[in-house]
């Protein structure tokens, strides 16, 4: 990728508000951004075993010659690490490092370990700074920001957690040369969702530059990243603790979180592609509710099928779940309130609403049509 100019979006929170800066090269002069948020120029980086050998020592060196020391911390890679097992070591590293109070712990990787290390961060000596660098197009667009920090447990995905704001967001999109095309296609299940919510338009410039973006061209993928950081910003300013309309960001996934859980949080299912495929049954919940005409669901399947996504369950490898399975796992999401699921569907492409009092059955039927359908 050739460098060009950064974005800078800011998440307007008060006293809280911090910059998500967006281009290519920022984690070669990190420290340029890093060093004024620090109390004290002492650090530790938490990445994984996959992005450390790309991305870890330039990180190390860049802080170092900018005279703030640091500590690495790699866990192993993978859905599976947002744990309380991996949480117990990350915190215990933590202090064995004899990280204080007013020091700063930076999130060098996905969503996995941006959500992991945000959670540890949030009660860590009660709550220390910390500092999102984002190195999947998942997390640039989406887990990075908005302060949701959370682990997995198995009554679901994300039950765990607090809401911890980072001080700062750098997004270095050269990060993204390293992901294989599985993983960029689960971060655009993510980018396509803001167009599916609020912004039309942005979905219909996907379907003209969906292709060039995922082929990594900068000017298409810094452009969507941004319109994506700018619709999240927006919402959490407004929203932050998601008392409303910040419960729209979860369009897809309430039938997506519950195909992890059925799956093991393993890498048979990416989160992206679990959203891709919540999206089409989201769309497909508000035709059968009389929201939104028949057509719709299959725009948006067409969609995310033309890019390569999966868009059907029993494209999982070794599907052996029904659907009476996924309908206990989504009980347990977070929008259930007096026993009822509280879904986003939508009256349209660009209008997501909230919608509770669905029948269980009308979700069953929903359920039982995706697993029996073909991909295409």
């Amino acid at each position: 990728m050739t460098s060009h100019e950064i974005d800078t979006i800011n998440v307007d929170l008060a006293g809280r508000s911090y910059d998500i800066h967006i281009g290519i090269g920022l984690l070669e002069k990190a420290a340029d951004y890093i060093a004024p948020l620090l109390k004290r120029p002492v650090t530790a980086i938490v990445t994984d075993d996959q992005v450390a050998p790309h991305f870890l020592d330039s990180l190390q060196r860049n802080l170092e010659a900018a005279g703030i020391s640091n500590t690495s911390i790699v866990l192993p890679a993978g859905e599976s690490t947002k744990s309380f097992a991996q949480l117990e070591s990350l915190l215990a590293q933590l202090f064995e490092a004899k990280i204080e109070r007013g020091d700063t712990i930076i999130a060098l990787g996905g969503g996995v370990i941006g959500d992991l290390t945000g959670f540890a961060a949030s009660i860590f000596r009660r709550g220390i700074d910390f500092i999102q660098v984002p190195t999947t197009l998942l997390a640039q667009v989406d887990s990075s920001v908005g302060g949701k920090t959370a682990i997995n447990t198995s009554y679901g995905k994300n039950l765990i957690g607090t809401f911890h704001q980072p001080k700062l967001v750098l997004t270095d999109m050269a990060t993204l040369d390293t992901l294989s095309q599985r993983q960029m296609l689960a971060g655009y299940a993510e980018v396509v969702k803001y167009g599916l919510i609020n912004d039309a338009r942005f979905f219909y410039w996907l379907g003209d530059n969906g292709e060039r973006m995922l082929a990594r061209d900068s000017q298409a993928l810094q452009h969507a990243i941004a319109v994506s950081c700018r619709a999240k910003a927006i919402i959490v300013a407004a929203d932050e603790r998601e008392g409303g309309q910040r419960a729209l960001l979860n369009l897809g996934h309430t039938f997506g979180h519950a195909l992890e859980a059925a799956t093991g949080y393993s890498d048979r299912l990416l989160h992206g592609e679990g959203v891709a495929m919540g999206m089409v049954m989201a769309f497909e919940l508000s035709a059968r509710l009389g929201l939104c005409d028949d057509s719709v669901a299959p725009i948006v399947k067409a969609h995310l099928d033309r890019v390569g996504l999966m868009t059907r369950p029993n494209q999982i490898s070794d599907a052996d779940f029904d659907a009476e399975t996924l309908l206990g796992h989504m009980m347990q999401d977070k929008k259930v309130k007096q026993g009822e699921i509280t879904f986003v569907v939508a009256q349209g492409i660009g209008q997501a609403c909230l919608q509770s009092g669905v029948p269980d059955a009308m979700v069953k039927d929903v359920l039982e049509q995706a697993l029996a359908d073909s991909a295409h």
